[in-house]
């Protein structure tokens, strides 16, 4: 039996770029996680359960890294958007990455001391990188889809909760607090973009007749 080179055929990657746009959805998620899991453990006083994610970016020690973190984020989010918008071609997909994007910028850049105007970008970006997983679904298939549409709903979920406990019924927080709440918001599109990085990253697959 033999393999003849003429018989071997290879399945372009699906759009443009296609590998370069997965390595920055994985850059972007692995630095943030990195970057918040360093902040939390060494921010002296922070309180993991209870704690804003974005306190991490008013304590002395931690804010510089961590506030660079979110617009570095923002950034390639910015970047991997526009190349993913290169080979799908929806705007209004294009649009949610935008809005992810600005908020997680506008986050980082204005502290959160700055009250109703940071609580503003935080969740823009909570939306919209929630919105992201399950847009990009439209444009995936197999588990690649049903995966994106579940973290998107669980992120969007916990949005709500964080509300309802934010509006004065604590209550709703239960063991995992405040802080337990925001990162069930934020760790599903982290998750997620690491995911779908990897499934843009991922080689052809290679069909071989054999004789």
């Amino acid at each position: 039996m033999a393999i003849e080179r003429s018989d071997i055929r290879v399945h372009e990657p699906r759009g443009d770029n296609q590998w370069l746009t997965g390595l920055v959805f994985v850059a972007l998620a692995a630095q943030f996680v990195t970057v918040s899991v360093l902040a939390a453990s060494t921010a002296p006083g922070y309180d993991f359960a209870q704690g804003a994610i974005s306190d991490l970016g008013a304590i002395d020690e931690t804010a510089p890294l961590f506030d660079a973190s979110l617009v570095a984020a923002g950034a390639l989010n910015l970047v991997g958007g526009y190349l993913f918008y290169r080979a799908h071609g929806a705007r209004w997909i294009l649009a949610v990455y935008v809005l992810a994007a600005v908020g997680t910028i506008g986050a980082g850049v204005v502290p959160l001391d700055d009250g109703d105007l940071h609580r503003l970008f935080a969740l823009a970006a909570f939306l919209g990188f929630n919105l992201e997983a399950i847009t990009s679904a439209t444009r995936v298939a197999g588990p690649m889809k049903g995966i994106s549409v579940l973290a998107g709903l669980v992120g969007i979920a916990f949005v709500a909760v964080m509300a309802v406990g934010d509006a004065g019924t604590p209550a709703v927080f239960a063991p995992i607090g405040h802080g337990g709440a925001e990162r069930l918001i934020v760790s599903p599109p982290m998750l997620w973009l690491l995911a779908f990085g990897g499934y843009l990253l991922a080689e052809p697959p290679i069909d071989a007749a054999v004789d």
